[in-house]
């Protein structure tokens, strides 16, 4: 999902440092140890270059890095019990936050010690306090320029431009975007999310697909596919390295990654771990995440600059337009959902 190159870095840091210099709200914590759950490859790069250095400055902690995915980290979570949890924070996507969050272990936020929470566009602000969007990637529609005569303006262009039938990606049910792909389609044609009977035909009439986990920059790199979801980030760099591709903002509205952060209820290091929030939904932290990764800043305070609207193309009043789904019941029923998409898409 995110990638990095030095020269981006290397900007990065600069004016991470600069900020800095200013210092960010917390007390310092000499002595203290926080465990932060991260994603590995460019992700855990990034922490460990970069956010870590500057986290464990402006605060006199120390940061252990624990490198997984939302599965493994609920896992540990579970193994460990409610109340001796190994995290004090957790930075995970929103499918699973809300199983750990219905079990116990998040507490709602005391919002007087994350005072960056009020600068948050609404969408960002989730689960009536429960939670922060900490990093954000709008995925909409990207497409081949030199394969599709008709460019797509809709979701519904999956299903009604016949140049795109047999060509066609998705990323399967084991990934949240799969999931979204389901409830999308049960909005577009059928009463609302949870009509699923809808959502289900509606997939199964666009045909053969091809689906994968995470990965559909190849199948469209060599023509397999020439349209399916993608997050704007991605497209970026596909551009960058010289692929005739764009990505547009659908009409009906956009779908997202996203990692949410929350606090352990029964958390070790409670007062390090709000700090640590803080610190990654603050402007400075956001601009920097935009810079390396194309990210949606969370916070309403960054202003995307112009050389990177392109990339970025969802801010300010087009956050708003980003399609937030019921997690709840997609993890209550998510057995039978899996096995009834492995049955109806081709």
């Amino acid at each position: 999902m995110f990638s990095l190159n030095r020269r981006r870095l290397l900007a990065g840091m600069g004016a991470l440092g600069a900020g800095s210099a200013l210092g960010f709200p917390g007390a310092r914590a000499q002595g203290n140890t926080l465990i932060v759950p991260t994603l590995g490859g460019v992700w855990e790069q990034f922490w460990r270059s970069t956010i870590i250095p500057a986290f464990e400055e402006e605060t006199g902690a120390s940061v252990t890095l624990d490198v997984g995915n939302g599965r493994v980290f609920g896992a540990n979570l579970r193994a460990a019990g409610l109340e001796r949890p190994p995290y004090s924070v957790v930075m995970t996507n929103e499918v699973f936050a809300s199983s750990l969050r219905k079990e116990g272990y998040f507490e709602t936020l005391d919002l007087s010690r994350v005072p960056n929470y009020a600068d948050l566009y609404p969408m960002a602000r989730v689960a009536g306090g429960f939670s922060a969007t900490g990093a954000l990637s709008p995925i909409g529609i990207g497409y081949r320029t030199d394969l599709v005569r008709t460019p797509p303006t809709a979701w519904r262009d999956l299903w009604d431009n016949p140049e795109f039938q047999g060509r066609i990606g998705l990323y399967n049910f084991a990934n949240s975007a799969g999931k979204m792909e389901l409830l999308l389609a049960s909005v577009l044609y059928g009463a609302d999310q949870y009509d699923v009977d809808a959502g289900f035909d509606a997939l199964s009439r666009l045909g053969p697909v091809i689906q994968v986990d995470f990965n559909l920059s190849t199948a469209l790199s060599t023509g397999e596919i020439v349209v399916a979801p993608f997050d704007f980030g991605e497209i970026a760099r596909l551009r960058e390295q010289g692929l005739p591709v764009d990505c547009i903002i659908p009409e009906e509205g956009t779908m997202m990654f996203d990692q949410n952060i929350s606090i352990l209820a029964n958390g070790p290091e409670k007062d390090l771990a709000y700090t640590y929030l803080d610190f990654l939904i603050s402007p400075r932290i956001q601009e920097l995440m935009m810079r390396e990764f194309y990210t949606s800043p969370t916070n309403s305070r960054v202003v995307v600059p112009e050389e990177l609207r392109a990339a970025v193309p969802v801010s300010g009043e087009a956050m708003a337009g980003i399609l937030t789904w019921d997690w709840d019941f997609v993890n209550e029923n998510q057995g039978e959902l899996a096995d009834r998409w492995a049955r109806t898409i081709r």
